[in-house]
């Protein structure tokens, strides 16, 4: 990273995450961390598919990516700076409380959930679905769409709008982003985990990646992470991001030390 710039790649038409208007949540959560490294942002835009690691940092195209999960390990991440879980959207005057994947309600539903495509793998409500005999329920909605569609991703929470499916199950910021719009008329709720599968996460740490090896960007980006805790949460709570905000097991997240220091004092990580 140059001393005066800060490299991101981030995907273009991403919504609630990022897009070319810099109106996303990660656009601004990174222009409030240049900020406090006294950097100016410049973006490197490519569609988040397979490869996108590879062909951003891989290929020094810039030096920093926003929102990779904390245990990704292709890139070396920074402490977390939220973490949230996957949602189940419904209708409020439906009253839909989805438990577990074995209550018999969900026989007689549609469930519409983001399809990823055959370049990346099912997603957690994707598979429990499926190991609970629930594909035949599956209403599938394309993450991306065609170009001429604006905020595609959103087209499932309009869905359960609509009446068009029962309820939704998406990544939480998806879920809680869309579903501001329609105010007291919808509810998010967290997506139940599937007990024959414990080791199947449906909550993630959200951190940011660099290319391994970049020890010093990491704990320049931690030091401004912790600084502006604060300003980040304010994001994230203006774009009704579902947040898991308690963080107890610091022993098992890898930070530096100075890091677990500040943040044994703090209490958590925002």
């Amino acid at each position: 990273m140059a001393s005066d710039t800060l490299r991101v790649c981030a995907d273009p038409d991403n919504l609630p995450f990022s897009n070319m208007k810099l109106q996303g949540f990660e656009n601004k959560i990174a222009d409030v961390i240049a900020k406090d490294m006294h950097a100016t942002i410049e973006y490197t835009w490519m569609r988040q598919r397979q490869s996108f690691i590879r062909q951003t940092l891989g290929a020094d195209r810039c030096d920093v990516v926003m929102g990779v999960p904390r245990n990704f390990d292709r890139v070396l991440t920074t402490l977390p700076y939220y973490r949230s879980s996957y949602v189940v959207v419904t209708k409020k005057k439906r009253n839909l409380a989805i438990r577990s994947y074995d209550d018999p309600m969900l026989q007689d539903l549609k469930v519409g959930l983001h399809t990823i495509g055959n370049d990346g793998s099912n997603s957690p409500p994707a598979t429990a679905m499926g190991r609970h005999g629930l594909a035949k329920n599956i209403v599938g909605f394309s993450m991306w769409g065609e170009n001429k569609i604006k905020n595609p991703q959103g087209l499932i929470v309009e869905a359960v709008a609509d009446n068009e499916i029962d309820l939704a199950i998406v990544w939480g910021p998806f879920g809680g982003y869309f579903a501001k719009k329609y105010g007291d008329k919808l509810t998010i709720s967290p997506a139940p985990v599937d007990a024959g599968m414990p080791s199947m996460l449906f909550a993630y740490d959200i951190s940011m990646g660099v290319r391994k090896g970049e020890t010093q960007l990491v704990e320049q980006l931690e030091t401004s992470i912790l600084h502006k805790r604060h300003a980040i949460q304010k994001i994230l709570n203006s774009y009704h991001i579902p947040l898991i905000t308690q963080f107890s097991e610091l022993s098992e997240t890898k930070f530096n030390n100075s890091s677990v220091e500040l943040l044994n004092r703090k209490g958590n990580y925002l």
